[in-house]
Parts: C-alpha cells; sequence; structure tokens
C-alpha cells in the first residue's frame, strides 16, 4: 500500500455512466479520498459507502470530493449507485491496473484490499488506511478528513 507522502499515481478510469474521469478532475475542486473496495452489494462494502453517502456533506461543507474504486464494471456500479442512493463517483478497475498502481492487491493477486487514501490537491497522498475487515477503521478516516482537511 502506498504510504503518506508518495505521489498518488495518475489514472483513468471508467465511472458508472461508463465515462472517462481523470485523478485530476477529481481533484480540481479539492482534495480526494480515494477508497477502494472489493466489490459493491456486499454486506462490508455497503455499509462503508452508506457511512461515506451520509458524511457526504460534511465531507463536501470541507471540500473533499469522494471516488470509490472497484472491480465491478460501470454498468454494477450504476445499479449499487442507484440502490444506495450514493452522490458520489465510483470508477471500475476490471483489470485491476489501479489497485496495481496504489498496491492494494489481495493476497495472491486476488481481489482487491479495503484501503482508503486522502489525496491532497497537489497529488500527494496525505494519509492511507489499510484495514480489509474493520469498516469502522475506514469510518474514522473519513470523519477525521471531513473534520480537518490538510490543503
Amino acid at each position: 500500500m502506498l504510504a503518506a507522502g508518495k505521489r498518488a499515481p495518475d489514472f483513468t478510469a471508467r465511472n458508472q455512466n461508463d465515462e472517462p474521469v481523470a485523478l485530476a478532475d477529481l481533484l480540481r475542486s479539492g482534495p480526494l479520498i480515494l477508497y477502494f473496495y472489493p466489490a459493491d452489494f456486499t454486506p462490508g462494502c455497503t455499509q462503508e459507502a452508506c457511512s461515506l453517502r451520509d458524511l457526504h456533506s460534511q465531507l463536501l461543507a470541507a471540500g473533499v470530493s469522494v471516488a470509490g474504486v472497484s472491480p465491478q464494471s460501470p454498468q454494477s456500479h450504476a445499479a449499487f449507485v442507484a440502490k444506495y442512493s450514493l452522490p458520489f463517483t465510483l470508477l471500475s478497475d476490471a483489470d485491476q491496473a489501479l489497485a496495481r498502481a496504489y498496491d492494494v492487491v489481495g493476497p495472491f493477486g486476488f481481489g482487491v484490499r479495503r484501503a482508503s487514501f486522502l489525496i491532497n490537491t497537489s497529488g500527494v497522498i496525505e494519509d492511507a488506511l489499510l484495514a480489509d475487515l474493520r469498516i469502522s477503521r475506514h469510518e474514522a478516516f473519513f470523519r477525521k478528513a471531513a473534520a480537518a482537511v490538510p490543503r
């Protein structure tokens, strides 16, 4: 997993609307929480996404945007967004290129680990968390980002 102080790898990926989105696009409005999760519609991933949804207005007030990344298709992401009223971008990483770039591929190259990164507008990782099964640690990470955002 990439550590704080490292430059966030640049990327372009397809969002839930099957449109290309680059890291630079996501950083235009301020710092970004980029979070990786294993799969749409699983209990832990749904809990994590809904916690971000519930904190979204606080994050926006702090100038922080959010994007999630997992291997599912844009169509799966669109259904996930619709079912849970998620107000943020989900990016498709079917070939796990982003997961490899951010060093969050699962054991033996299988799946994606649950990781969160706070990236500043200069493209530097300010904070990072890897906690595969501890959703509450990610929720605390999101709350911390909403409370005190490095500019």
